[in-house]
Parts: C-alpha cells; structure tokens; sequence
C-alpha cells in the first residue's frame, strides 16, 4: 500500500477492508486488550488520532478509520459510493464486525463521527462498554439553532468550487481548529496530504451537502434513526470533551449532549477550538485515561 507520508508524525502500519465491490476502507489498530474505536469527521483522517494512537495503544488496542474518500482509503467516484450517513454507518459497522469487535469496546468520536459512531452504536449497543463524543452530535440541530454561518458558503451554489476547487474546506478547518496553538507546517501538509486535488476533494464536499437540516434531505432519516438509537446507550458511561472556542459544535451542542446523558462526565476547554486533540492532546488523553480507569473500577465492583 502506498503511503502518502511515512514520518515520526504518523508512524503506524495501515490496514485495508474491502467494504464491497472492490472499494477499500483503511483502518490503524495498533496494541493490545480492550478496543477504542476512534472516528473522525470531515475533512479529518485518522491522522487526527495520532497522539492518542501513540499513548493508549500501550494499554488497549486502537483502531482509528479512515471513511471512503478520506486518508489512505480509496476515493470511489460518486457512480460507484453513495457518500451518505447510511453508507459511513454501514461502513464502520461492516469493518468492526469484520474484526471482531463485538464487546468492551469504547468509542472516541470527532466531528461527523458522532453522528456514524453513535449510529453504530445504537444498532447494537452491547458493542460499546464506553462512549467518548468531542465537538460532534448525533442528533438534529438543537431548538433554535441554525446552521452555522461559517458553513453557509460551502453548502451554497458556490460550495463545490470552494471545496473541490480552492480546498477551502481544509484550509478552513485550520483557521478554525486550534486556539492554543497553531499547527506545524507537517502537521497542515499531513491534514491536506489526502485531498490533493478534485477528485480527491469529493467525500469532503459530500459531507457538507449531506448534513441532514430539513425532513427532505436524503440523510434525514437515518440522521433521526441514530438518535432515536441513542436512548438505547442511556446507561452507557458516557465522556463529553469539548473546545468551546468552535463556531461549529458550539457549546449548545453540548448542552444538547448533557440534557440527553444527564450523567455524563464533562470538561470544557475555554480556550480550545474545533481540533481539540490538537489544542489540548494532554489534557485530553488524561481525561481519557481517568475514564477509562473509573470504568475498569466500576466494572470491577459489579
């Protein structure tokens, strides 16, 4: 398999499913014991869970996907994928199965991955033991709430020369993905590497027209079937992570989060953006750690 970068940065041996008809879905899964499950949103890759890669891999096994079109998967024309929420959920679903992961597993979501992870995860809620959600939802807007104004223009007549032209979509995440920090020359040539031209700009312009806002779009059914599924996950641990400096997954998103799971733990970073893993990885594998810790405890005691 070709790599398009090999560095200190993303060292990880990859892995190729074919979810069908010859279309190819790449995966990391690097240590051992009970799986995480980590899924990106748009226009990420696995390459987002990197440092969290490199540190729970010495105590779990870690699988980070790669959805169609994006990272080191292959990118279908629109004749042969259906680029659509069912598609990535049936996806991810397919691959799990494929390894075997059917229990203990904890899910880690970004972005898009909510709405795919969570969908899984409420067909069959026995798979996830735990369930992490950072900057994503798996549910409709909440109550008065629009869709934000820095996605109007790439969801417009123009959205297509914006993303697949200009890659603005990208260049966009950057402007809006971290607070503390700014990311290093590498790591912006690593988050661009996949989407280096039309064609391989389609699945990052598929999920901007895909988000689901009004009952006739073609994803707002399964958008309401994940999460009248995650009624199904009310007793599952659930971890909110959260950079409250993102004009997309805003702090009202997660309200939404808390009065669905009002048990859930949570930790806000005032002044962290949209790529929390970026802004704050420490923090964040630390919050992670705990939970994982807290649950194994809990488990242990029943």
């Amino acid at each position: 398999m070709n790599r398009l970068f090999v560095d200190e940065e993303f060292p990880y041996k990859g892995h190729m499913w074919d979810r069908g008809s010859g279309i190819r879905m790449h995966y990391i899964d690097e240590g051992h014991g009970d799986p995480i499950v980590c899924v990106h949103g748009n226009p990420t890759w696995s390459f987002y869970f990197r440092k969290l890669i490199q540190e729970l891999s010495r105590s779990h096994r870690v699988i980070a996907v790669d959805h169609v079109g994006c990272g080191f998967s292959d990118f279908p024309g629109e004749d042969e994928y259906g680029y659509r929420l069912a598609d990535r959920i049936d996806d991810l679903e397919g691959l799990l199965d494929h390894l075997g992961i059917t229990s203990n597993a904890m899910l880690v979501a970004h972005d898009w991955g909510g709405a795919i992870g969570f969908g899984v995860a409420g067909r069959n809620p026995d798979r996830f033991s735990s369930l992490v959600a950072m900057n994503t939802a798996a549910f409709r807007l909440p109550e008065g709430k629009k869709l934000p104004s820095i996605l109007r223009p790439v969801r417009g007549p123009f959205g297509e020369f914006l993303i697949r032209r200009l890659n603005a979509f990208v260049a966009g995440t950057f402007l809006i993905g971290t607070r503390r920090r700014k990311l290093s020359r590498t790591e912006r040539a690593h988050y661009r590497s996949p989407y280096n031209n039309w064609r391989r700009r389609l699945a990052v312009h598929r999920f901007v027209q895909d988000i689901p806002l009004r009952p006739t779009d073609p994803s707002w059914q399964t958008l309401l079937d994940v999460e009248a599924g995650l009624s199904a996950l009310a007793g599952h641990p659930l971890l909110l992570l959260w950079g409250t400096k993102d004009p997309v997954f805003d702090e009202a998103f997660l309200d939404e989060w808390r009065s669905r799971f009002p048990e859930a733990r949570h930790k806000k970073w005032e002044d962290c953006g949209h790529l929390l893993l970026d802004d704050a990885p420490d923090g964040v594998i630390c919050q992670l750690r705990s939970f994982l810790e807290s649950n194994a405890r809990e488990k242990a005691h029943q």
